[in-house]
């Protein structure tokens, strides 16, 4: 399973604008590789931008906190990938918890989560 999460230098997790990185991770082989974030600094499309970038990787899930959609880039998302809705804030944690957070894996996300 590739799944997919945008963080920070710091390697934190972010909203899709915020973060300068796409780290695509591959489940299976535990491989990561890092990707520029096309979206990265743009406060009016930004989001969108990073989940064009996103959605050209073809992931299988991306991880998420509440924040980190819009209604845009969650509509553009919808039924191409599920979501990991996460607490973790850095992506360390999301790996070492992996398992958990994959179970919770859902195909569509609450409102609450993508809202602005």
């Amino acid at each position: 399973m590739k799944i997919v999460a945008v963080v920070d230098e710091d390697n934190f997790l972010t909203p899709l604008e915020y973060g300068n990185a796409i780290v695509v991770l591959d489940d299976e082989t535990k491989e990561m590789k890092e990707y520029e974030n096309p979206g990265f600094g743009s406060p009016y499309g930004g989001k969108e931008r990073c989940m064009q970038g996103i959605l050209s990787l073809k992931p299988d899930a991306i991880v998420v906190k509440p924040g980190s959609l819009c209604p845009g880039s969650y509509q553009m998302s919808r039924g191409r990938m599920k979501y990991m809705p996460v607490e973790e804030e850095k992506l360390d944690e999301v790996v070492k918890n992996l398992d958990s957070i994959k179970k919770k894996a859902t195909d569509e996300l609450d409102f609450s989560m993508y809202r602005e």
